[in-house]
């Protein structure tokens, strides 16, 4: 899915990837979680009670709305997380067993 979003400066940095639910996402250097996300599909996440489409909400870390996983369980802000190369998250909580 194309995101509806897109980035009109600061195009020259260096891209990167992350793995997102499995799949290849590309950002750029700098980017946030989200901005990639929001780049990519137009939407972070399903919310877990209505399983609406939601795109983060404060944008500054204090809602919550814009949490995701990595694969092995660690909850992360997306809208102040760096992605950083080889991050591989997921995008909504599935249980982790403890090893």
């Amino acid at each position: 899915m194309k995101g509806l979003f897109r980035r009109v400066s600061e195009t020259q940095r260096s891209p990167i990837t992350i793995t997102v639910n499995g799949q290849p996402v590309t950002a750029l250097e700098g980017d946030t979680i989200l901005t990639a996300l929001l780049l990519a599909g137009g939407q972070l996440r399903m919310n877990e009670f209505d399983q609406k489409p939601r795109a983060g909400f404060c944008l500054m870390g204090a809602c919550q709305d814009c949490r995701v996983w990595t694969e092995s369980g660690d909850e992360l802000r997306a809208c102040s997380t760096p992605a950083t190369p080889g991050l591989r998250i997921v995008t909504a909580e599935v249980p982790w067993t403890s090893q």
